[in-house]
C-alpha cells in the first residue's frame, strides 16, 4: 500500500507541476486584454472602479458624500487607480511566474533574473502593444511602475518560498537529526 501511495504522489507531481504555469498564462492574457481596450473604455473602467471604491468608503466611514462628490473624487483619482492597477497586475504576474519556477528548483538570484526579466520584458511588450490601440500610448513610466510590481512579487515569492522550506516543507530527516 505504501508503494501505491508513493506512485500516486509521483504521478500527481508529474501531472501538476507543468500546470503550475496556468495562472501565469491567464494573467498574461488578462493583461493583454486590458491593453487592447481603447482609451475611452479604459478611462470608463477606471472611473467605475473609483465610483465603487468611493461609494464603499462613503458607506463604511459614513462620510455623507453626495453622488456628485463621489463622481468628482473618482475623476480626480483616475490616474492613481490606473497606476495601482498596473502595479497590481504585474505583481500578480510576477508571483504567478516565480512560484512555478521556484517549484521547478529555480532559486536565489536566478529566480529574480528569470522571473523578473521575463515579467519586465512582458511589460515592455505590453506597452508596445498599447501603441497600436486607439486612444492609448506607450509610456516608460508605466514600465517602471510595472517593474516595481514585478520586483515586489518576486521578492515576496522568495521570502514565502524560503520560509516554507525552513518550516513546513523541511524534510523530516533534517528534523530528526536535531
Amino acid at each position: 500500500m505504501k508503494y501505491f501511495w508513493m506512485y500516486i504522489k509521483q504521478t500527481l507531481r508529474f501531472v501538476l507541476k507543468p500546470l503550475s504555469f496556468v495562472p501565469a498564462i491567464i494573467m498574461m492574457i488578462l493583461i493583454f486584454s486590458f491593453s487592447e481596450q481603447d482609451g475611452a473604455t479604459s478611462s470608463q473602467l477606471s472611473y467605475q472602479v473609483g465610483v465603487k471604491a468611493f461609494t464603499v468608503a462613503n458607506e463604511v466611514f459614513d462620510k455623507g458624500w453626495s453622488s456628485e462628490r463621489i463622481s468628482q473624487l473618482s475623476e480626480k483619482s483616475q490616474f492613481y487607480i490606473r497606476k495601482t492597477a498596473h502595479f497590481t497586475e504585474y505583481f500578480l504576474l510576477a508571483v504567478s511566474v516565480a512560484f512555478p519556477l521556484y517549484v521547478f528548483g529555480v532559486r536565489g538570484l536566478w529566480l529574480v533574473f528569470f522571473a523578473g526579466g521575463f515579467c519586465v520584458a512582458f511589460a515592455g511588450l505590453d506597452e508596445f502593444h498599447q501603441s497600436f490601440t486607439v486612444g492609448r500610448s506607450p509610456q516608460k513610466r508605466d514600465v517602471v511602475i510595472d517593474s516595481c510590481g514585478v520586483l515586489l512579487g518576486v521578492i515576496l515569492t522568495r521570502i514565502v518560498g524560503w520560509t516554507g522550506r525552513m518550516t513546513i516543507f523541511r524534510p523530516l530527516s533534517n528534523i530528526r537529526n536535531r
